[in-house]
């Protein structure tokens, strides 16, 4: 007569705890090797297109993010990084060198007929949260013929440190969410920083192509701030050039200037409203600190404002940015 062996149960239950155990393992170890990529725009690493690594991971997590680094070169293709795609670092080696570029315009006849319009122009378009870029070159090279995004951003909690954006209208759309830029640098001539989003420029350069308004927000009237730049530089491709702070894209649009060196491409006034004189009365548009030949506190519109040393010195990267969460862009 056969004996049949018996299992006690708890002996099972530990076999199959150790077994899921060691295939978790596994799979973290497979995705730690996964997750640091290298892009070369002349073959020479397994990428040679950004999108195709980014495709290549389907996300990151907090304490497994995924970093893309890219080669010099440039790199003419559209970017698109998905929502699902949490935690995405692009790192250039030199900003100046690594070009991440398109050519779409508005104005351009799309499969059903009728030109793209502005949205759907973006070179690079973030959707995923938790992103970081540095040193990289985000352009569209369509010129000077009307809307064309360089970057559209939907994702929250984004940074850019050491980027460049360049375009001529509409450089860069913040349609939602916070992000930090840090020492980057931003051309343009019309809107080429507009939205809803809440963003925070620190030690940026913005740089005026032609005749023009730097910012055009549409910031919601439930929100505390929109657009903040701190120790920026203002400057103009030539003498001639004349540009506005900014126009109210919405009623409730939100820019504040903190100790901003403005060139004279800035005008005396300061502001526009766009064509709609009811909008003077929503505006959040308000300064302190200029400095410069484009700096005149007395001759801007009077229903911009211009902040007191306490006003100005609470409102910081940290508490423009950091929501309900508490997010620290410093710090991620």
């Amino acid at each position: 007569m056969k004996q049949t062996l018996s299992i006690h149960p708890t002996i099972t239950i530990f076999v199959l705890i150790v077994l899921a155990q060691l295939a978790f393992a596994e799979r973290t170890a497979l995705a730690g090797v996964q997750t640091e990529l290298t892009v070369a725009a002349d073959g020479s690493a397994k990428y040679k297109s950004v999108q195709e690594a980014i495709m290549a991971v389907p996300a990151g997590t907090r304490d497994n993010p995924v970093i893309i680094r890219i080669k010099p070169g440039v790199y003419k293709e559209l970017i698109y990084v998905q929502r699902e795609k949490r935690f995405f670092h692009l790192i250039g080696e030199d900003a100046s060198r690594t070009v991440l570029t398109y050519d779409l315009n508005a104005n351009l006849i799309g499969k059903d007929g009728k030109p793209i319009g502005t949205f759907r122009t973006p070179s690079t378009q973030i959707d995923a949260d938790d992103f970081t870029a540095e040193n990289i070159t985000f352009e569209n090279s369509a010129g000077p013929v009307g809307q064309a995004l360089a970057l559209r951003v939907d994702g929250d909690r984004v940074r850019f440190r050491n980027c460049r954006f360049l375009g001529w209208q509409d450089t860069i759309l913040l349609n939602r969410g916070r992000q930090y830029f840090e020492n980057c640098y931003i051309e343009g001539h019309v809107d080429f920083i507009f939205g809803g989003a809440t963003a925070f420029f620190e030690r940026c350069h913005i740089h005026c192509l032609r005749d023009g308004y730097i910012t055009a927000a549409s910031t919601p009237d439930n929100q505390p701030f929109g657009f903040v730049f701190s120790n920026c530089r203002i400057t103009g491709a030539s003498a001639s050039v004349k540009s506005y702070l900014g126009r109210p894209w919405r009623a409730f649009s939100s820019v504040i200037f903190l100790n901003t060196e403005m060139s004279a491409v800035i005008r005396a006034e300061g502001w526009h409203n766009w064509n709609f004189p009811a909008r003077e009365r929503t505006v959040r548009y308000a300064e302190f600190g200029s400095t410069g030949a484009g700096a005149n506190p007395r001759a801007r519109v009077s229903w911009s404002r211009q902040l007191s040393q306490r006003e100005a010195k609470s409102i910081t990267a940290e508490k423009v940015l950091r929501g309900t969460d508490g997010w620290n862009p410093r710090t991620g």
